[in-house]
């Protein structure tokens, strides 16, 4: 007799034929996705294919192909092709969608017609939340993180490697022109100078080419072009690489860690903070909100405009001064005094506010004193310039940033929360989806690609909280 546990008899037949539910358990992820779908009013969440006509085919009910979504999404499976495969194969799929297959392109069609809906979906989610007090912190902590773009960066120009491209075609040609003109004169083989002058036709074709991609960048506000996926842009990531990109910001509330709100961009971090915290109240229902960032985000404009928003911005602010490497004292060194309105340079000297200029979208008063700065023993430790005085520049609502700035030094600890709270989903979200880049290509499917990863995300983080059984009672007692 084996001592190895063994099956069941393939050729066994059972008297009562065994149901999709006895595979299914209680505790099992597909029951609340059920539930969350079936509670959802998918007409006023937008979604296409509702309104039948009397004659045709009978098509997919869209609630059919969300659940289908929501399910690959958190199992790890994105494409459309192998959701298809696995709608044949998988048991917990066939309970869920009661056996129905639906193929790939009907798949990835409902994707790109209902991005509105997906993204209200994600919205109801966090309205769920919001609803099971899951976000009464009112602290929210901000960050940008670059998604790999469907877009190889071979296929992505700028001037400088456009220009490149072009200098090293019209190279070629000058080759090929010399090996031409040798070949004249040494009477070569007419075969091997065909050759030739297909080759160099060829070269001639790229030079057209790089030409006109040449005006195209020249022409693009941002100065380069992305040929496969137009609205990716090449950014710079962790370590200084460049990856031709899509930049998606996040709000994570600091309790529970929940994605309270997203956005996709192709810029930078700085000048999204007050979008964000925007975006951010809105989800939340509430003004007074605590914002954390990093000092990628400082902006001035940004902060006063955050604000006035109501929220109260906390990040930390970048030193962008290029007097250390110049030699001279940085502008740290200089001392404001308040009452006088003035700044008091390392020599103990008085710098006098004289004027004041509107420059990069704000006003700046600004500060010197040329006769104390003539006669100063240590001038050349605090200007290169042989004429002109120093000269300092303050933001008309610096206090601002100062009483932000005191508020962090009072509570350092509030940038490692930060750090600790919103880079995790970004983590898991990435881990998810694996080494690969986006499936979808422009602003419009990207952003509905995104949030099925954040309701993905949401949607685990809250059965980790509540489990299966306690979500889907909460679910039917808010939605219902």
């Amino acid at each position: 007799m084996s001592k190895f546990i063994c099956g069941e008899n393939r050729d066994q037949s059972t008297l009562f034929p065994e149901s999709l539910e006895d595979y299914v358990g209680e505790e099992n992820t597909v029951r609340v996705i059920d539930v969350f779908i079936e509670e959802l009013n998918l007409v006023e969440m937008g979604f296409k294919g509702l309104t039948l006509k009397a004659t045709g085919r009978p098509k997919y009910h869209p609630a059919t192909l969300l659940k289908l979504y929501l399910y690959g999404y958190l199992n790890r499976i994105q494409s459309s092709r192998r959701l298809e495969t696995e709608c044949q194969r998988n048991i917990e799929l066939m309970w869920l969608l009661g056996k129905l297959a639906p193929d790939f392109k009907t798949i990835a069609d409902f994707r790109k017609d209902n991005g509105d809906g997906i993204k209200n979906v994600c919205k109801t989610f966090v309205e769920v939340c919001r609803r099971l007090n899951m976000f009464e912190g009112a602290a929210v902590a901000i960050d940008g993180s670059k998604f790999k773009a469907s877009n190889n960066k071979a296929n992505n120009y700028t001037p400088k490697k456009v220009q490149f491209h072009i200098d090293r075609v019209e190279k070629n040609i000058s080759r090929y022109l010399e090996l031409l003109d040798e070949a004249d004169k040494e009477q070569v083989n007419s075969v091997k100078i065909e050759a030739t002058k297909e080759r160099l036709a060829d070269f001639r074709n790229q030079l057209k080419e790089l030409h006109e991609i040449k005006e195209q960048v020249e022409n693009h506000p941002d100065k380069q072009i992305s040929t496969t996926d137009p609205d990716s842009r090449l950014m710079k990531t962790q370590g200084f690489t460049r990856v031709v990109s899509y930049n998606v910001q996040s709000a994570v509330d600091t309790k529970n860690h929940l994605i309270v709100a997203h956005d996709v961009t192709n810029v930078p971090d700085r000048g999204q903070l007050a979008p964000m915290t925007k975006l951010a109240q809105e989800a939340l229902q509430k003004k007074d909100i605590m914002v954390l960032a990093d000092k990628g985000y400082f902006s001035q404009p940004d902060l006063k405009a955050t604000i006035e928003l109501g929220a109260e911005p906390i990040m930390p602010k970048t030193d962008t001064s290029s007097s250390e490497k110049k030699g001279i004292f940085n502008r740290s060194m200089f001392k404001y005094d308040a009452d006088k309105d003035i700044y008091i340079c390392p020599a103990g000297n008085e710098l006098q506010n004289r004027m004041q200029v509107f420059e990069q979208g704000k006003y700046l008063d600004v500060y010197f004193n040329c006769i104390a700065c003539r006669d100063c023993k240590i001038r050349s430790q605090c200007t290169k310039s042989k004429k002109d005085a120093r000269r300092i520049r303050r933001w008309v609502h610096e206090k601002l940033t100062e009483q932000m700035l005191k508020k962090l030094e009072d509570a350092p600890e509030l940038m490692l929360h930060r750090k600790q709270t919103v880079e995790h989903p970004f983590g898991s979200i990435k881990l998810w989806m694996g080494a690969t880049h986006l499936l979808t290509r422009r602003f419009k499917n990207v952003s509905t690609e995104i949030s099925l990863h954040v309701l993905t995300y949401n949607f685990r983080r809250m059965i980790t909280i509540m489990g299966v059984r306690g979500l889907s009672n909460a679910i039917r007692a808010v939605l219902q």
